[in-house]
């Protein structure tokens, strides 16, 4: 009995030894995979990751905006000269009004203050939405994504791009406030004949600054990003009007408009602009003339995309008496 009892304790021990070798080998093949799936994930992050835009603060931000001839006559200014690749007049948010950010939210992205740069739900709904309709009716990016999208100078699409606008759109969840990713939107985005930015637009459109749109106006403007040419009013005015009214009712629902301002600013009549060249509107002849000294001595990339504002004191309607007589 007791030659028997010392053999079943030894095979015991065996038994112990096999299966403690093997937890340890489960454990080292566990490890070894992390680690291997870790360095191969940093291998990925940094290939895709290595010729990204930086922007790690706001003032990082640096984008292509108007150089204006601006005349003073006393105490009005009259812009009579704009130079641009892109039509874009930088503000802060501070300036862009509750209503015109909670239209492009609606719109856009109504998870903007909860989500970390993607929105999986969205994604899905979008997903949705436009396989029930046949066509695209609703995005899945995110704002985040949407401003990553922009700042990436190639326009291709493809996985790789793909890739790119995610670490980017991460990288400026972490390194920026929800208030300056939308001050990067409302400034960047691109909203159609010209226009990038909320302050183009309103100008394009309505003739007025971002500060005096109407709710209806801020709707319709925010309906443009998925795509200017056909929501854009002077091109598909119904279209148009349907895509404001969408977003009008977004924003009910979201509970950023009560259910009169929904009424008003669905029956609102909106006056769109017609776009007028400012450099033919008052002194042709005189802005040329001032273009070209520009250029001579501050080359193309500061003329079209420096921002810079050219003061001239004189009298407008005399500059434009003049610019009718030498015609």
């Amino acid at each position: 009995e007791g030659a028997d009892f010392w053999k079943a304790w030894k095979n015991r021990m065996m038994e112990k030894n096999k299966l403690g070798g093997f937890v340890r080998s489960l454990f080292l093949l566990a490890l070894g995979g992390s680690a291997l799936a870790m360095l191969v994930g940093g291998g990925i992050f940094w290939y895709f990751s290595r010729d990204l835009p930086q922007i790690m603060l706001i003032s990082d931000y640096k984008p292509a905006t108007v150089t204006q001839i601006v005349v003073e006559d006393g105490d009005t200014n009259t812009v009579i000269g704009e130079f641009f690749k892109e039509r874009r007049y930088v503000i802060s948010y501070e300036q862009i009004p509750e209503r015109v950010v909670n239209a492009f939210i609606s719109a856009e992205d109504d998870q903007f203050f909860n989500h970390q740069g993607i929105n999986l739900t969205s994604i899905i709904r979008a997903a949705i939405a436009n396989f029930r309709a046949g066509h695209v009716v609703q995005g899945g990016s995110t704002i985040t994504q949407q401003v990553a999208k922009s700042l990436l100078l190639t326009p291709e699409r493809s996985f790789v791009r793909k890739i790119k606008e995610l670490i980017l759109a991460g990288q400026m969840e972490r390194n920026l406030s929800k208030s300056q990713i939308l001050y990067l939107y409302l400034n960047q985005i691109y909203l159609g004949h010209g226009a990038y930015g909320v302050q183009a637009a309103s100008q394009v459109y309505f003739d007025k600054n971002v500060a005096d749109l109407t709710v209806a106006e801020a709707a319709l403007i925010a309906g443009m990003p998925q795509a200017p040419g056909k929501y854009s009013p002077h091109l598909n005015p119904k279209k148009a009007k349907e895509r404001q009214s969408y977003v009008l009712r977004r924003m009910y629902e979201n509970k950023f408009i009560s259910a009169d301002e929904l009424s008003t600013g669905l029956a609102e009549h909106l006056k769109v602009h017609e776009a007028v060249d400012v450099n033919q509107k008052f002194a042709p002849y005189f802005v040329e003339d001032i273009r070209r000294k520009l250029l001579e001595k501050y080359g193309e990339s500061m003329l079209y995309e420096g921002g810079m504002k050219i003061t001239v004191h004189a009298n407008v309607e005399v500059m434009k008496t003049a610019g009718e007589v030498l015609k």
